[in-house]
């Protein structure tokens, strides 16, 4: 016979493992990471999400006007460009017929409701000037000042709650923080 002490032992550890091994299995959230097309660390790496959005600012090379491109992810990990914002038409910018809306926010051009499927896709970045930068959470991380000239690819995925709580206690190292602001 089970002593009262043991049979209590063994019911908590099975709740404990059952509930690891949920927490192992449940789908948490999404990453999306930049890394170099030709292979090294990734240069950023976001937790999102899904809908959440994230944007690209830049200057235009031809122009050097602003541009914001935002984007979003579906729960499966797939990117969608929702809205682009600049001052004027440039060198291939401008509306798509079919795609969006287009709005006028103060001096800006605005395409909104766009939600146009991108995929994973390949940016060059530009020069220090150009300033592709990644704006996440209100924090910006200056791809141009870390990688100028280098193709990079956004590319996300969906990850496991335990992996999503894991990188909620250690994040990425390339996942870029508020600290490394000051």
């Amino acid at each position: 016979m089970i002593k009262p002490g043991r049979k209590r032992v063994f019911v908590i550890s099975g709740l404990v493992l059952a509930g690891l091994v949920l927490v192992w299995h449940l789908p948490g959230g999404l990453e999306l990471c930049v890394t170099p097309v030709k292979g090294g660390d990734p240069l950023a790496v976001l937790p999102l999400a899904p809908g959440e959005r994230f944007t690209i600012h830049y200057f235009h090379s031809v122009e050097n006007a602003p541009i914001w491109e935002t984007h979003s992810l579906d729960r499966t990990g797939r990117i969608f460009i929702e809205e682009e914002r600049y001052l004027k038409f440039g060198a291939g910018m401008g509306r798509m017929p079919g795609v969006g809306r287009m709005v006028k926010r103060g001096p800006y051009e605005v395409i909104e409701d766009m939600h146009m499927p991108t995929g994973n896709f390949v940016l060059r970045i530009g020069s220090p000037g150009v300033d592709h930068t990644v704006i996440w959470r209100g924090i910006r991380k200056n791809l141009s000042a870390v990688a100028p000239h280098v193709a990079v690819r956004f590319s996300a995925r969906p990850v496991r709650l335990a992996y999503q709580i894991w990188r909620y206690i250690f994040p990425h190292p390339a996942t870029p923080t508020m600290k490394q602001l000051s």
